[in-house]
């Protein structure tokens, strides 16, 4: 009778040793999933800087912003190519900065309106460009078109040009100089041409 409350006892002790242990794995990995997941959602947040002290402004998943941000890339980018003054500094500055946010094809154009002597014809007429962004379109594919107007006030004349590109869109890391982690690539005017043409006094 000892005996078999000994083995009743033993067999108990057992099962209780590994239902506690089998609890506490089960929690364990319970907690190790949800801490995971806090983290993942975490790393999704967006941050703004105040006095460089980082507040949450909105928990959201950051992909789902992305289509905003590319419009966003491609729009900076044309501004910077294209609203220009005639200050040969400010040219190089803005060249310089647009060239972070483009692959070659960028440079090929830049290079190309440069030895055509587009940036001298700016300084010596004291033109002043400004481009206003119509739309900006981006398929599923990540490809873009940008359609905008081109004006060009010079001492003679006020010009306007319809302006439409396209190119792809890649995504990078980020950095200072190209906060939004896109790279445009393959990019090509497809229309540049003048929608008018108004003189001015020149009393």
């Amino acid at each position: 009778m000892i005996v078999k409350n000994i083995e009743s006892k033993i067999r108990l002790a057992t099962v209780l040793s590994i239902g506690s242990f089998v609890s506490a794995l089960v929690i364990c990995v319970a907690v190790l999933a949800y801490a995971h997941k806090q983290v993942s959602i975490a790393r999704q947040s967006i941050y703004i800087l105040d006095n460089g002290i980082p507040i949450l402004a909105k928990q959201t998943n950051m992909q789902m912003n992305r289509p905003a941000e590319y419009k966003a890339a491609v729009e900076l980018f044309h501004n910077l190519f294209f609203s220009l003054t005639p200050d040969d500094k400010q040219i190089e500055y803005q060249m310089k900065k647009a060239m972070y946010l483009a692959d070659e094809s960028g440079v090929f154009q830049y290079n190309n309106l440069k030895e055509k002597g587009y940036f001298n014809s700016i300084l010596s007429s004291s033109s002043v460009l400004t481009l206003h962004t119509d739309s900006v379109l981006v398929d599923l594919n990540n490809k873009f078109t940008y359609y905008g107007k081109l004006k060009i006030d010079r001492r003679s004349a006020t010009i306007t040009r319809s302006l439409i590109t396209e190119g792809n869109l890649m995504d990078i890391p980020r950095s200072d100089n190209n906060s939004h982690g896109v790279l445009i690539t393959n990019w090509k005017t497809l229309e540049n041409k003048d929608l008018s043409n108004v003189s001015k006094n020149t009393f």
